[in-house]
Order: structure tokens, then C-alpha cells, then sequence
């Protein structure tokens, strides 16, 4: 009786992957599970797979497994291997199946804070990538950004891992350390970073004011949309609202996204009832329309602030504002057009299903082309800088790539080298002498490993701080013209 229960659980499972997962589960509150469940009337109903005949195709291979495989073979594991290999099938990366220990810590992560080195990741081109290090976690104190792949973590390889699999490995409890091994793009080779994890606190809403030639200007940054995302947004527009603003830049560089109805309730501030501020597309093509009761649009001017690590909710706002006729500046962003809504299934596990596509108002779909600025503006080329990894000293008359990144650092940092083509001559050399005086450090002029650490420190700290962050520069230059 038991080997038929479990046979008959795992046939369930293969069932409602083949029919579209009916009467799915929407109170999970993770990216758009507010959202309708799809047309009960879809094609997928109809499925020839849900057949009783390829049912037991599935039904005989497990009976095979159980009765005759030469070593034992775990019941959950044959499971969660069937669901694994069926949502590779899938070529998603944003279908994920999730057992209970890992939904419990994905809760946590959207509802108040965890522990990590504090980076979102997805799976890109089969390679676990950072969308965007989170403020002031350790993967963005380390210099970690959008796009590194992530190839081991401490001597376990990443290669052939789905991304919950990764995941549990990047994770850990404060105060303990990792070794990253890192592949960033434009690098010949990766390059290693050992962090330690804290405890990551989710903030989403930060706000500000700046004078822009006589006009007190609002700047919003939101890191991430979750559950208190949109209470705290709004508390902050109606402050600097009430404190008399003449404009607004709204900033989601290195937002990777999160909840649905967060971003819609922020939306609803901005996008007038006479246009959809988002639209939903299933699978039959089926586009459903979402608006807001807004009569009007600001009467003060808007921007938003976008970068690569921008993706999901961050670009449903971005594209939004972009097209109501507002600016969007920056760089291109991440390009994630799909909608996921999560179902517990009856071994404890949580299965995320991309069901939906989003659209724009207009009805475009960014997916994997991102949300072009209308006013592009890159930051400084040593916010792009690669990490110095140094094995021998580099001296006087050398080529090397580590040379290129040393010398844009002390570009960045005010010494001018003379060059970054990664050859290191004279001026280079009085520039490095230059930094080690200034910085009680032995004027030898190579670059040893304790003067790059150091350059490379500095250069982080100057980052963080925003200093020369010409993108918000150009937003607030843009924004009243």
C-alpha cells in the first residue's frame, strides 16, 4: 500500500506539470502572486500527455527503479530528480522547484532579512550570475556585481547545480566564511574572494533631497520590492510631497525585482487611469489589463534611474514611466518579462512556475532586450574596474592585465598613471609612488599585494559612497529641462 501511495504521488506530480498545474495555489506571496490562475479552458487540458498510456510509461520506469535497480534508490529523491528534470526541459531559469527548507528561507528573504553574502542570483547561459549585490552587503563590500558568474564555491564546483542547489551551497550563517570563485565578463581569467556572511536586512526605501539650481528635488531609492516595499515608498512621496518638492528621481539601479503587487500600489502614484500600467499575457495569448484610479499625472517632473542589475518589478515601473513620456536614465536593464507564481506540493516542496508574461502599457514585451534609457549615461570606466588578483609583484616594464585595473583604480582615484593599456612605465611607476606616499605605505613603486589590496579598498569605498555617480548626476541635470 505505501509503494502505491508514493507511486502515486510522484504520478500527480508529472500530471500537473503536463496540465499547467490547475486550481494552482496562489497565496504564496512571492513575484505576481496576486494574479489570476490561468484559463481553465486552455489548450493544455486537452493535452494527449496527461493519457493514461504515457502515465504508465512513467509509472513503469518507476516500478522498474524500486524493484530492480542494483542499489537502493530513494523514493524523495527520484522525485525531486523527476521535477528537476522536467523543469530543465523547460529551458527557464525562473522555474525553480524549492523543498521546504529552502521555501522557508525564500520567505524570510522577502519578508524581513537573512543570512548570506547578500546578492540576488539567476541562472544566465547555464551559469549561476549575480543580477545585482545588495546595499552594503558583503558581495557589494567585496566589489561583487551584475553579471559575475559564480563557478565554486569554497572547493564545490557550480557546473550542472540548478540554482537552488547553488544557492544552498552561497548561503550561510553570519560570521561564516566563503570562497568565491568568480568569472567576470572582459576577464581572461576568474579570479577568487572569500566573504563573510552577516545577517542582510531588507530596507527597500531610502529617500532624499538635493537642490538642483534653486529647485528642491526628491530622490527615491528603492533596493528591492517586498512585502513593506510600497508602505514605505508612499510614506516617503507624501513627506516630500508635503515639504514643497519641485521634482522627483526615483532610483532602482541594482533592484532585482520581487513582489508584483509592490510595485503595482507604487505604480498607481504615477500611471493615469486612461492606460494600463501593466499588462498580462498567459499562454493562449490572453492579455489582461491592470489600472489605476489616478486621474492625473504629477504636476512636478519625474525620472528614473536604471543599470544592468535593474530587473523584474524594478523594469515593470521603469518601462511604466518610460512610457507615459517620462525619462528613463542609465544603462540598459536586466530584461526579465516573465511572471512566476508559486504552489506547495504534497511532499512539502514549493514548485515557482513562470505562468505569465508581463507587458508593457503599450503592450511590448522587454523580455531579454531590457528597458533602453532615453537618456543613456554610463558611470566612470573604474566603477567597471575587474579585482587585482596578485600572485607576483608587477614592476617597471611589464604587460599584464592586472596593470589595466591598477591603472584605472588610481585614475579613479586621483593618481594619474598616464595610461591603462596594462604596460607599466615610468608614469605609471611615480603614480603607484605616488599613492604609496600618501598612504604610509613602502615607496617602492611596484605593485605588491598589500598596494593593490589597498588601492582596490579605497577605489570600493569611493564607489560606495557615490562619488562621481554621474548617472544620478545626468538625472538630475535632465530632469528639468
Amino acid at each position: 500500500m505505501m509503494k502505491l501511495n508514493k507511486r502515486g504521488l510522484f504520478l500527480l506530480i508529472i500530471v500537473l506539470f503536463a496540465v499547467g498545474l490547475l486550481g494552482a495555489y496562489t497565496g504564496i506571496k512571492i513575484w505576481g502572486a496576486q494574479l489570476s490562475a490561468p484559463n481553465q479552458n486552455s489548450s493544455s487540458n486537452n493535452s494527449n500527455v496527461s493519457s493514461s498510456g504515457e502515465m504508465d510509461v512513467v509509472d513503469q520506469v518507476y516500478e522498474m527503479i524500486e524493484d530492480n535497480y542494483v542499489e537502493d534508490a530513494d523514493d524523495n529523491e527520484l522525485l525531486e530528480g523527476a521535477i528537476q528534470g522536467m523543469l530543465e526541459s523547460l529551458d527557464d531559469p525562473y522555474s525553480s522547484y524549492m523543498d521546504a527548507e529552502a521555501m522557508e528561507r525564500f520567505d524570510e528573504q522577502i519578508e524581513s532579512s537573512f543570512q548570506g553574502i547578500g546578492a540576488e542570483v539567476s541562472m544566465k547561459e547555464g551559469q549561476v550570475t549575480i543580477i545585482s549585490p545588495i546595499k552594503d552587503s558583503p558581495a557589494e563590500k567585496a566589489g561583487l556585481r551584475t553579471n559575475d558568474q559564480i563557478l565554486q564555491v569554497d572547493d564545490q564546483k557550480l557546473e550542472n547545480m540548478d540554482l537552488n542547489e547553488a544557492v544552498e551551497h552561497i548561503r550561510g550563517e553570519k560570521g561564516s566564511e566563503v570562497d568565491l570563485l568568480i568569472q567576470r565578463t572582459g576577464a581572461s581569467d576568474p579570479f577568487e574572494v572569500t566573504l563573510t556572511r552577516d545577517e542582510i536586512p531588507i530596507e527597500t526605501v531610502e529617500a532624499d533631497t538635493e537642490d538642483v539650481d534653486g529647485k528642491k528635488t526628491g530622490i527615491i531609492t528603492i533596493s528591492s520590492f517586498s512585502e513593506t516595499t510600497s508602505d514605505e515608498f508612499t510614506k516617503a512621496l507624501d513627506k516630500l510631497e508635503e515639504d514643497g518638492i519641485d521634482g522627483l528621481v526615483i532610483d532602482v539601479r541594482g533592484n532585482p525585482g520581487g513582489l508584483l503587487d509592490s510595485v503595482e500600489e507604487i505604480m498607481e502614484h504615477f500611471v493615469p487611469k486612461d492606460i494600463p500600467y501593466v499588462q498580462v499575457e498567459d499562454r493562449d495569448g490572453h492579455k489582461d489589463k491592470y489600472y489605476s484610479d489616478l486621474e492625473e499625472k504629477k504636476d512636478y517632473p519625474i525620472d528614473i534611474v536604471v543599470d544592468e542589475g535593474s530587473a523584474s518589478a524594478s523594469e515593470i515601473l521603469a518601462v511604466a514611466l518610460k512610457e507615459i513620456d517620462y525619462d528613463v536614465i542609465g544603462e540598459t536593464s536586466f530584461g526579465k518579462g516573465t511572471v512566476q507564481k508559486a504552489m506547495p506540493l504534497d511532499n512539502g516542496g514549493t514548485l515557482k512556475l513562470t505562468f505569465f508574461k508581463w507587458l508593457s502599457p503599450e503592450g511590448n514585451w522587454i523580455h531579454d532586450e531590457g528597458v533602453e534609457p532615453t537618456v543613456e549615461q554610463k558611470q566612470p570606466d573604474y566603477y567597471y574596474v575587474n579585482p587585482v588578483q596578485i600572485e607576483d609583484t608587477l614592476t617597471f616594464d611589464q604587460t599584464d592585465e592586472q596593470i589595466e585595473n591598477v591603472q584605472i583604480m588610481l585614475k579613479g582615484l586621483g593618481f594619474d598613471p598616464g595610461r591603462d593599456d596594462g604596460y607599466f612605465d615610468e608614469k605609471t611607476k611615480q603614480a603607484v609612488k605616488d599613492y604609496q606616499a600618501d598612504n604610509d605605505l613602502k615607496e617602492t613603486g611596484d605593485i605588491d599585494e598589500e598596494t593593490a589590496g589597498k588601492i582596490e579598498a579605497d577605489l570600493l569605498d569611493k564607489v560606495r559612497d557615490g562619488e562621481e555617480d554621474l548617472q544620478l548626476e545626468k538625472a538630475l541635470d535632465v530632469l528639468y529641462e
